[in-house]
């Protein structure tokens, strides 16, 4: 594990986003709480951010963090195309020595691996794509954007 003892600590802030792509039918039912399972956007949400917490315990040598707050988003979108997606981010703050791209991430990930659990039933062709950091500020290396 890296040492980060000589490290300020500095508030540091990571954004990380992510799709599952869905049928319009799974898309019908999001917007009518008619998925089986329950509320799948609620679920998710609540997960990644549970998931941010356990980032040390998911990812080896990942440094355990005070997590300052937790911001994860869900919405559906709908495409002329007939293929519909779930748009998760998720932004993770800290005053800490190391930065939040992990915890982050995680949250998007546990949050999307939750939508395809709640509606597989109704979609079993529901996939996860484009997972990234898009913006992380604070420490050393300072702020960037995708």
């Amino acid at each position: 594990m890296v040492d980060v003892t000589a490290k300020d600590v500095t508030a540091r802030t990571a954004t990380a986003r992510g799709r599952v792509e869905i049928s319009d039918e799974v898309v019908t039912l999001l917007q009518g709480d008619g998925v089986p399972k329950g509320d799948a956007l609620a679920v998710a949400r609540i997960a990644g951010i549970m998931a941010t917490k356990r980032t040390p315990d998911l990812i080896p040598l990942c440094h355990p963090l005070a997590i300052g707050g937790v911001e994860v988003d869900l919405e559906v979108e709908t495409s002329p195309q007939g293929q519909g997606a779930v748009l998760i981010r998720a932004t993770v703050r800290t005053a800490d020595r190391t930065g939040v791209e992990m915890e982050a991430l995680t949250a998007v990930s546990v949050a999307a691996l939750t939508v395809v659990d709640m509606v597989k039933a109704v979609d079993k062709l529901a996939r996860i794509t484009d997972i990234e950091v898009v913006a992380k500020s604070g420490g050393k290396s300072g702020d960037w954007q995708r």
